[in-house]
C-alpha cells in the first residue's frame, strides 16, 4: 500500500495552525534526531539539524555519512524534534514534542563550508504529543495527507 505524501508547504496550506505549532516545536532547539534504516533493516538513530526553506523541510548528510547511504538505499525516515521536560509546577505548560515521518528525496550536493548531500522530506505523517489542558492525560495529534487531524488521549 502506497501512502500519500506531501511537501511541507502543502501541509502548511492544509493545516496552517497545526503546521505553525509543529514548526515552532522543531525550531525550539537546534538538534533533532533522525531514524533511518540500515541495509539489514534495523533502525539507525542519528543527530541532525533541519531547516524550513522555500516551503520544504530540508536536512543534510555529511560526505560518507551512514545516514545518507541509508536514505539513498531506502528513503524512509522518522524525524523527532527536540524535547524539553514539562515544568514541574505546570505540566500543562509543556509545549510537547513534534515528530514527522516520510520519504527523503535527494535534492543535490551541498557545496561550500558544509559539503555533503541535501535532502527534502516528503511527509506521510506529522505528530504532536503533549499533555491535555488539565495536564493529567497525554494528547496525541496525528495528521496524514488529505485527512483531518486525529486526536487521541491516553492515561
Amino acid at each position: 500500500m502506497l501512502l500519500a505524501m506531501t511537501a511541507w508547504r502543502d501541509f502548511e496550506q492544509e493545516q496552517p495552525a497545526f503546521a505553525a505549532r509543529v514548526r515552532s516545536l522543531f525550531d525550539a532547539r537546534k538538534h533533532k534526531t533522525i531514524a533511518t534504516l540500515r541495509a539489514d533493516g534495523s533502525p539507525r538513530i542519528s543527530g541532525i539539524e533541519v531547516s524550513f526553506e522555500d516551503g520544504e523541510l530540508q536536512f543534510g548528510s555529511m560526505p560518507g555519512a551512514r545516514k545518507g547511504a541509508d536514505l539513498a538505499r531506502d528513503p524512509r525516515f522518522a524525524l523527532h524534534g527536540p524535547t524539553v521536560d514539562p515544568p514541574e509546577d505546570d505540566n500543562a505548560g509543556w509545549p510537547g514534542e513534534a515528530k514527522v515521518a516520510g520519504r527523503a528525496v535527494l535534492v543535490g550536493d551541498l557545496e561550500g563550508e558544509a559539503a555533503g548531500q541535501l535532502f527534502r522530506g516528503d511527509l506521510d505523517e506529522v505528530v504532536v504529543t503533549k499533555l491535555t489542558e488539565a495536564g493529567d492525560r497525554l494528547l496525541i495529534e496525528v495528521w496524514r495527507p488529505g485527512q483531518p487531524i486525529r486526536r487521541v488521549e491516553r492515561d
